[in-house]
């Protein structure tokens, strides 16, 4: 897994405020920031993950979830992102606990949700607000269910991919949003209003 480089980051800060800038400017066009709308379906892997860890599933934000997203803080989430991808090898449910759906922290090995899972452990660890630190299913191109961090910053919605070392806006993935976390609530979910074009086949990084 290829590290970003000081000159590359400081790229990036600047990119995503065109961005953000860009998308304002543009109101036809799809934002940084997710359109949610209510309450939607517990995925039963994270239901039977809040029978084993209640304390994950009971927290309650109040308040603005966006953190600033200082050159410092987009260090760490480089960090922390190449770092999980890294360490962890990509496993099924299925090859490591002979089940279709469970999911737990990794140590050497998990699927896209333990990912995200350890992502997020680390970035709370790090005192980033759990509100802004959503576990979020998308469907890929060949209509698979996948799972991504998304990071809620004052630049945007940014995602976090096992898929993928480079940490992107949400639109600028080329996955279909379904739904994630509530930022209000880490035990409840909520659908994503994903209004963007179809992203075009083939986009997606190996």
């Amino acid at each position: 897994m290829r590290l970003i480089s000081v000159s590359t980051l400081a790229l990036s800060l600047a990119l995503l405020s065109a961005v953000d800038h860009s998308a304002q400017a543009n109101s036809g066009e799809a934002t940084p920031f997710m359109t949610v709308r209510g309450r939607t379906a517990q995925p039963i892997g994270h239901h039977d993950f809040c029978m084993r860890f209640s304390a994950e599933c009971t927290a309650h934000s109040a308040g603005n979830p966006r953190a600033m997203l200082t050159t410092d803080r987009w260090n760490a989430l480089v960090e922390v992102n190449n770092a999980v991808n890294t360490a962890i090898r990509p496993e099924t449910d299925e090859q490591l606990f002979g089940k279709p759906e469970y999911w737990a922290y990794p140590t050497k090995a998990g699927d896209c949700e333990d990912f995200v899972l350890l992502k997020r452990r680390m970035l709370i660890d790090r005192g980033w607000p759990v509100g802004g630190l959503l576990i979020t299913v998308v469907r890929q191109e060949n209509g698979d269910g996948h799972a991504v961090l998304t990071v809620l910053t004052d630049r945007g919605d940014l995602v976090l991919d096992n898929l993928d070392p480079h940490i992107t806006l949400w639109n600028g993935t080329p996955y279909r949003y379904l739904k994630r976390q509530s930022s209000r609530d880490s035990g409840e979910w909520v659908s994503i209003d994903d209004e963007r074009a179809a992203p075009a086949v083939g986009s997606l990084h190996n």
